[in-house]
């Protein structure tokens, strides 16, 4: 279907749920473009979601995070509770100046919302030419090993880093074995899961997408997984005086209470080290070297981190696919709140 169309059918149900034009469409193009780079899980099979916390008033669609510390190179954003993209977008820019300023800058923001893709922000502030990292936390997901019981969230980390091709390098993880996205992803299309993903209720591995909706993720790489996850919890909460740990709700919950996650995004200005005339070319070579490695045999190409969602992304500037199901879910999402949704399926060129 047409990504430009796609994005304006997200940015449209926002608008009549109250965001302005501007908020809406920035929301809309992060949104979709998880889906155009493969990310499934954190693009457009959420908005119905966000619609229901909208309605039930625990995301704001009009606020703008207001700053409740000034440090100069440290500021802390108080979101509001509004979408997370705008609250993202805030934190990415206000943490590019100050690190021009100060050499290095950290935004903490609490009472966030749902952003995307961390990668997605990690890789704006890589853009303006500075090295970028992107935390956030979730609600508990995952157990310590060997237990049976949600302690930590699968917090996502990010790092982007220029290249002299204008192309950064990026890693954007999260610390589970998979998203829970994905999961919720296999259990609409009555597919089993991989082994290594999550264990049930009770602690034991499955496979069984539902299981593991009831169940657990699990830390990728066992103790490093949790232990990384562990410390994301603890910055992204700590410093901006947000929730950590159970204090932050499930997204899928009561849509009438706020999620209440926090962020975190620090930029490094590679002027203040002396090196943002040699940095981009050195990275730009490792990732080089990296693409042009020997190959294993039965493999066809090699990627640098980051460019196999920058070629899906590509491949997807004008057409990107969606699963049917979730199409369905976001046209009925558009009807409920009062747009046409056959003349939406007609412009997605949708048979």
């Amino acid at each position: 279907m047409r990504t430009d169309a796609l994005i304006e059918l997200v940015a449209a149900v926002l608008r009549t749920l109250g965001a302005s034009a501007e908020d809406a469409m920035l929301t809309a193009r992060s949104i979709v473009a998880a889906d155009c780079e493969g990310v499934a899980s954190h693009g457009v099979m959420l908005v119905p979601m966000y619609v229901d916390r909208i309605r039930a008033g625990s995301v704001v669609p009009g606020a703008h995070a207001l700053i409740a510390h000034d440090g100069g190179s440290a500021v802390t954003l108080d979101a509001g509770n509004g979408l997370g993209q705008v609250s993202a977008d805030q934190a990415v820019r206000l943490a590019i100046e100050r690190a021009r300023a100060h050499g290095m800058a950290t935004v903490a923001v609490r009472n966030a919302f749902h952003f995307g893709t961390a990668g997605y922000w990690a890789r704006a502030i890589a853009q303006a030419g500075q090295v970028g990292i992107v935390l956030s936390n979730t609600r508990p997901l995952m157990p310590p090993p060997g237990g049976a019981e949600r302690i930590v969230g699968n917090n996502p980390i990010a790092i982007a880093v220029p290249s002299a091709d204008g192309l950064p390098i990026v890693t954007d993880m999260a610390t589970s074995a998979t998203a829970m996205g994905k999961i919720r992803l296999a259990e609409s299309a009555g597919r089993p899961i991989p082994e290594g993903w999550a264990s049930d209720a009770q602690g034991q591995p499955t496979t069984d997408p539902a299981a593991a909706i009831k169940g657990m993720l699990l830390p990728a790489a066992g103790p490093k997984g949790f232990g990384l996850s562990m410390l994301i919890d603890l910055l992204c909460g700590g410093l901006s005086g947000g929730a950590i740990g159970e204090e932050v709700q499930p997204l899928y919950g009561d849509p009438a209470k706020p999620y209440a996650c926090a962020h975190l995004f620090i930029a490094i200005d590679l002027a203040r080290f002396g090196v943002e005339q040699v940095m981009p070319g050195r990275v730009g070579k490792l990732a080089d070297k990296v693409r042009h490695a020997k190959r294993a045999a039965g493999t066809g190409v090699l990627y640098a981190p980051g460019d196999l969602e920058r070629s899906r992304a590509s491949a997807a500037r004008e057409q990107v696919s969606v699963p049917a199901d979730v199409l369905d879910k976001l046209l009925a999402c558009a009807q409920g709140v009062g747009l046409d949704a056959n003349a939406w399926r007609a412009r997605l060129k949708v048979a």
